[in-house]
């Protein structure tokens, strides 16, 4: 079962040869709690994603999987882009520098019971110009993106420099989520 409502994930997912059974949201609050370090702020939310959904359709048979992802620039948490403000103001503050993109992967699998593991990408954009950021604001690319941009589209043109996992950017570490759900006995 996937815990999460991403198209992004899903179709990472089937890429993998995984289709969940169901896909079933975990609406929880997503806002960081105070003083709360980036890395910690995904893997909670993962967690607590993923015993959400388990409690509520809770078997032995089941696993339910999980995902948070979060950009950090340094501490700061960039926020889920819920508007042209927003990505504006993700842009800005990324542009000429480097970030970090984690993404906390959780499989419940008993009451209880979630194992995390975190995947960080080392990212660099490059100096954006102001007419860069207002138009991919105009392309909508960034709404509903962590940090206000997706890496799959008009934004890839901005990196300079990626170190580690493409996908765990777009939202879902390939290698390790398949690794984790082979650790609790999925056939993938």
């Amino acid at each position: 079962m996937l815990a999460s409502a991403s198209p992004r994930r899903l179709a990472l997912l089937a890429q993998a040869g995984i289709v969940p059974e169901r896909v079933l949201a975990a609406n929880v609050d997503e806002r960081p709690l105070k003083a709360e370090p980036p890395r910690i702020h995904a893997e909670r939310l993962a967690a607590v994603k993923a015993r959400v959904i388990w409690s509520k359709i809770g078997s032995e048979h089941v696993l339910v999987l999980a995902a948070d992802t979060v950009v950090a620039l340094g501490r700061r948490i960039l926020p889920k882009a819920s508007s042209d403000a927003d990505v504006r103001e993700c842009l800005a503050a990324l542009s000429g520098r480097r970030h970090i993109v984690m993404t906390a992967v959780a499989v419940a699998y008993s009451p209880g019971h979630v194992h995390v593991r975190t995947v960080l990408t080392r990212i660099a954009f490059k100096r954006l110009s102001e007419t860069e950021i207002e138009s991919y604001i105009r392309i909508r690319e960034g709404i509903g993106k962590a940090g206000g941009y997706g890496l799959q589209g008009r934004a890839e043109t901005f990196v300079r420099l990626i170190n580690g996992s493409w996908s765990n950017v777009v939202g879902l570490p390939l290698a390790e989520t398949v690794g984790l759900l082979r650790g609790h006995g999925l056939k993938c």
